[in-house]
This record gives C-alpha cells, structure tokens and sequence, in this order.
C-alpha cells in the first residue's frame, strides 16, 4: 500500500512538472519518493523506487528540455548522488536491525535460563511478576526473583545487585544457583541466608582478587593507558546483592522473613496496606564478612485471600518529569483487591506512565496471594528438608 502510494507521488510529480511553465522545476522533488521508501522498506525496494524516480526524472528533462542541458544534468548527477547515499544508510540500517534482533534473541535465552518465569500455582499460592530491565535492549538486568518448594512450604527471593543492567548479571546468576540448589537444604531459614551471604561474598572476594591481579599486570606493560581500564574495575569489592527471603508455609502458620537491606514488603489486606518493615534488617548479600551477623526472623499472619508485594528499589526510587518518586503505596491501594496478575498489569503500566516509558534503574515486583485451602497442594520434594515446629 506505501508502495503504491509512492509510485503514485512519483507519476503525480512527474505529470505536474511537465504541464507546469518552463520557468517552474518540481523534477528535484522526486527525490521524497526513495527517502519515504527508506522509512517502511528494505534496500532493495528503495533501490527499485529511487531507480523509478530517476527514469521519471530523465523523461521530465527529455520532454521539457534537452538531456545534454546544464538543468537537467545537474539535477540527474545529485538525484543519483542522494539516492545512492539514501540507499546505502538503508543498507546498514538494515544490518543494524538484524544485529539488534541477535542481540534481543540472547536477550530473551538469557532472560529464560536465568531468570525462570515463576509459576503461576505453587502449593497454596497464586504467584505473579514482571521485570522491566533498565538497558533498552535486555530483557533481564540484575534484579532477581526466585521460587522454591520444600516439604513443608515455598521460599521466595526477591533480590537487587548493586547497578544495573547487563553488568550485574553475573552476580543474579551466582545467587539464583545458590538459591536454587540450597533452598530445600537448610531447615532454618537464617542457616540458607548465611549460606547465600557467603556465597555471594566468596565470589566477589575472587572478582576482587582477578581485578587486582589484572590491574597489575596492565601496570606491568610499558605503555598502559588509563582508558583502557575497564570501568568496572574499581566497584569490584565493593558490590552486594539487597534481598528478601520469605518462607510461606503450606498449613498457614505464619511467614517467616528476613530482610537484607531490602526494601520492605507491603501486605495488602481489604482492611488496608502494611508495610512489614524489618525491625532488624540484616546487611546486603556479600558484606557479612565485614561484621558478624545475626539474622533476625520476622513472623507475620498471611490468611487466605492477603497478597503480599515484593519490589526492588528500581520502582520506589523512578521518578517523573518533576523529579517525583514513584508513590507505590499510594497507587497499589486502589487495586489492592485485584487479582495478582491484574495488580501487576496495572503497576507496570502506571509505573512506565510515570517516567515518560523509560527506567533508569531495573525494576522488578512480584506478588503472592494466599488461595483458600482447598485439598493437596501440588507437588512437593520427596526427602530433604524437614523444618521445625516453630515454622
């Protein structure tokens, strides 16, 4: 149809130049017809368009004038040049497109591998996320969320490495395979927080160690240069990971959570909105080793019917054209009673709504609605952890 609609500018041009006096040369105008084409066609349909807008514009200067005249060769010589410079920018444009499409498909595998959609139905809980990545072309940066069974519930974590976008990547990925394969081991939920803390610490302490040990053999060569020190050489050591971890038990008892530097979660109830802020929130990931730490547990009811919302700081900390943050509480009131995928659908839209479509920082959010008890609840491990009473 825009073809068709540029083979018609062409011939109305043409038609117009040719009736109109000799003092008046519309002939320069066909040059609009391969510049359109360029916009909603590939290389080779705009070389076919630009090709018909020259031999439109030699039979213009054939019936008006003489071929051989100054005018006209003029304006063949820079219908031919643009047109080939119009052609070549669509050339690599067009490379450009299939390397950003590469680029989005590693993207989506990354996001798949990585970044595991939760389920829609574990055990008692209805479960929904969404992640809006920071980086234009990622679709997964370094918040983190993850799901696990155990024997008697579901844990949750809900994690934020320090930065954002692609170069945190490596950190979401170490603490999700810790989280995935030590979930289900440790009965206690402050021994799997310890174990995730010194996972974590462990492998920045050798990014550490591989950092210093790059930054003296690039001393070591006679003609170092500044700007060839990766930008991210001088945060090794002093990265960390904010998190939540929530275990849900199945019979429910109360939710057993530990905030590590996390923002806190909202408990959204028909009564009203809590927000359970730890009273004794635990450092980040990756800083145990600075001090001794004791993680604290904190215990809340969760009925049939409560949703719980857990975010990372990339949602309270966006901000509008006026520099406002983003007022989650005061938004997520109104759609409180929706259901989990509904509630997010709402927050993402209005979120992006809010910082005119663009993040500057990862933004993740994940809600968890307890179901009324209705029977067994899904499949649960065979042997591993056996968690005690006080759950």
């Amino acid at each position: 149809m825009l073809t068709a609609l540029t083979l018609a500018l062409i011939l109305l041009i043409t038609v117009i130049d040719i009736l109109s006096p000799p003092d008046i040369h519309l002939g320069p105008l066909l040059i609009v017809a391969p510049a359109l084409t360029a916009s909603f066609a590939g290389p080779r349909a705009t070389f076919w368009i630009a090709l018909i807008a020259l031999a439109a514009l030699t039979v213009i200067g054939s019936v008006r004038d003489s071929l051989t005249s100054a005018n006209i060769e003029t304006q063949l010589s820079a219908q031919v040049a643009v047109s080939t410079l119009i052609v070549g920018l669509r050339v690599l444009r067009e490379r450009h497109e299939r390397e950003l499409a590469r680029v989005r498909s590693v993207s989506e595998a990354a996001q798949r591998v990585l970044l595991r959609p939760l389920p829609e139905r574990i055990g008692p809980l209805h479960l929904a996320s969404v992640y809006l990545a920071a980086e234009a072309e990622a679709q997964v940066g370094g918040d983190l969320y993850a799901a696990a069974r155990t024997t008697t519930g579901t844990r949750l974590l809900v994690g934020d490495v320090r930065g954002k976008g692609l170069s945190s990547l490596g950190d979401a990925a170490l603490l999700l395979g810790a989280f995935r394969a030590a979930a289900h081991l440790h009965a206690e939920l402050p021994d799997l927080a310890a174990y995730l803390d010194g996972s974590v610490s462990w492998d920045l302490a050798q990014l550490a160690e591989q950092s210093r040990q790059d930054r003296q053999d690039r001393h070591a060569l006679p003609r170092a240069a500044p700007r060839d020190v990766p930008e991210e050489a001088g945060e090794v050591g002093e990265s960390f990971i904010t998190a939540v971890l929530l275990d849900i038990p199945d019979d429910g008892s109360p939710v057993r959570l530990i905030d590590c530097g996390h923002p806190p979660p909202l408990l959204l109830r028909p009564e009203g909105i809590t927000t359970l802020a730890a009273h004794r929130p635990a450092p980040p990931l990756g800083l145990g080793e600075l001090a001794p730490v004791r993680y604290e547990v904190e215990t809340f009811p969760f009925r049939p019917g409560d949703r719980l919302l857990i975010y990372t700081d990339g949602v309270i900390e966006a901000r509008d054209a006026q520099r406002r943050f983003y007022p989650l509480t005061e938004r997520v009131t109104a759609w409180a009673a929706d259901r989990p995928t509904v509630l997010l659908n709402r927050l993402r839209r209005d979120l992006l709504a809010h910082v005119g479509g663009r993040l500057d920082d990862d933004a993740a959010m994940v809600v968890v609605e307890r179901l009324p008890d209705d029977g067994p609840h899904g499949d649960r491990p065979a042997a591993g952890l056996r968690s005690p009473a006080g759950h």
